[in-house]
């Protein structure tokens, strides 16, 4: 049989195994793989916030990137935190503090390119399940304003007893609860997302990088698991975080009034009621549950020879109390309510970073059009942390600022959480001797030079609350010492629940 050559053929060839970056091609940008879980605190492996926390695949992800110590949320509440993450903005610039408004209904910011649709524009996929906004758009024309897809919107899933009873057979309100009963990890919200997630990135085209955001309902409440997370606990007090009995006796007054009457129950409540260590036990093995969804992700990458291209952060919206200051929940400006995970892997960023440096998730929006190659933006509040994701131990030049409602804020620094209220009064804690933050400084003059030096990066544009803002404190009056919450007049030394 006589061979034929073909020239022009093997030329295409050829040119087909060339790099393209050999031929003046732009290379294909990287995937990104967004993950948020919703008021999940820093009780997870690379974290260290609590001891016995069980997530070997989060611990994964960080040996293979690179996870932020020192990150911090920009409002202890899920909208005004989603919304700062997603448009680039802190909540002192739009007036967010609350569950409400949706952004979209403001005439400042209706038309606010959000982080996915920035992707868009830039010929990205952009996919969503779960939780990723906070409520927001709900009709099938506004949701592809968002996204180009959406799956599941997840969410508790299967929960105990008949809706809408007064309480649950925990004894809690429906909103509140937790615990273990009879159900399946595959009738569970998170399972669900994670199964839709799985699927979108098996048939992903080879032809477009994908923007996918997985959102994580649990460890929020109510959080139940199914037996084998909670047999990951034991069951006695050495679940149980630290607590000092008489630790908000050296806070100001007014720190009691962001958390005042919240629907979650306060230390008194579950101790009163022996339920501190099943709340405890819950939110751990809910955090071990999500951390074996997000192992099925980081495995559906790998099993589609995805993973060397696709950027992986993980976030939390903010953290959350388990008795830590006298109280189960959020809305706080402290440590356990503020530090957030943070966690960062794929192409161009370095393995077994442990960043110390105080980071942003302000900083995400940034960061993730740094990593991918996409035209910076000049109307972004945060800052690019690849110099981090390139060494971790780059100088970062400012610390981390959290916001609750108009005049309350937190700076935290590499070594000190400062906290201003809207009353003037200050916290000041030392994290390098005090990381449990039981001793307030600010009174002290010895450290009037690192308040000084904390004060100056108080916001300087901090605007009231956008009309119809669902949020707590609305107003404060120096010359009064009053503050109006919902409508109500509290003065110092008022009785405050516990």
């Amino acid at each position: 049989m006589r061979l034929h050559f073909r020239p022009l053929r093997w030329l295409v060839v050829v040119l087909e195994l060339l790099p393209q970056t050999l031929l003046g091609a732009e290379p294909r940008r990287p995937n990104v793989l967004f993950i948020a879980i919703d008021d999940q605190n820093d009780w997870i492996g690379p974290l260290g916030g609590h001891p016995l926390a069980k997530t070997p695949h989060l611990d994964q992800l960080a040996r293979r990137g690179t996870v932020f110590l020192n990150a911090h949320c920009q409002a202890p509440l899920c909208n005004p935190s989603r919304t700062s993450l997603l448009l680039g903005v802190r909540p002192t610039t739009t007036g967010i503090y609350g569950l409400a408004p949706w952004f979209r209904t403001l005439d400042g910011w209706r038309d606010r390119v959000a982080l996915p649709q920035y992707f868009r524009e830039h010929d990205y996929h952009t996919l969503t399940t779960g939780k990723i906004f906070h409520g927001g758009a709900t009709n099938a024309v506004d949701r592809l304003k968002e996204f180009d897809l959406w799956g599941p919107d997840g969410g508790i899933g299967v929960r105990p007893g008949k809706k809408l009873i007064p309480t649950t057979p925990m004894g809690n309100h429906p909103l509140m609860d937790w615990g273990v009963f009879p159900h399946r990890d595959e009738d569970k919200g998170d399972h669900k997302i994670a199964t839709w997630a799985i699927e979108q990135i098996r048939s992903a085209p080879t032809d477009r990088p994908f923007f996918l955001a997985t959102g994580f309902f649990l460890p929020h409440v109510p959080c139940y698991a199914t037996e084998p997370w909670f047999d990951l606990y034991p069951d006695d007090d050495t679940v149980l975080p630290r607590v000092k009995e008489d630790d908000r006796d050296d806070t100001p007054r007014f720190a009691w009034y962001l958390h005042w009457n919240l629907p979650e129950p306060r230390l008194r409540w579950v101790r009163d009621n022996r339920q501190w260590r099943n709340l405890t036990r819950s939110y751990l093995a809910c955090t071990s549950f999500v951390d074996a969804q997000i192992g099925r992700l980081l495995k559906a990458l790998d099993e589609t020879g995805q993973a060397d291209n696709t950027i992986v952060v993980v976030w939390g919206d903010h953290g959350w109390h388990l008795g830590e200051k006298g109280i189960t929940g959020k809305n706080t400006l402290w440590e356990r309510s503020t530090r957030v995970p943070l966690i960062f892997a794929g192409p161009g960023i370095a393995a077994g970073g442990r960043c110390g440096q105080p980071a942003e998730l302000l900083d995400i929006y940034p960061t993730l059009i740094d990593l991918c190659g996409l035209p910076p933006r000049d109307d972004l509040e945060g800052v690019s942390l690849s110099p981090q994701l390139r060494d971790a131990t780059a100088v970062r030049s400012r610390p981390a600022i959290t916001s609750h409602n108009q005049g309350n804020h937190a700076v935290r620094s590499v070594r000190w959480r400062f906290i201003r209220y809207a009353d003037g009064t200050e916290e000041l804690y030392d994290h390098q001797t005090d990381p449990d933050e039981w001793t307030n400084l600010a009174n002290d003059g010895e450290y009037q030079q690192v308040l000084a030096e904390h004060r100056r990066w108080l916001p300087r544009v901090d605007v009231p609350p956008v009309p119809g803002s669902a949020h707590r404190v609305l107003t404060y009056s120096p010359e009064t010492d009053e503050a109006v919450w919902e409508g109500t007049v509290v003065r110092r030394g008022d009785t405050i629940p516990e």
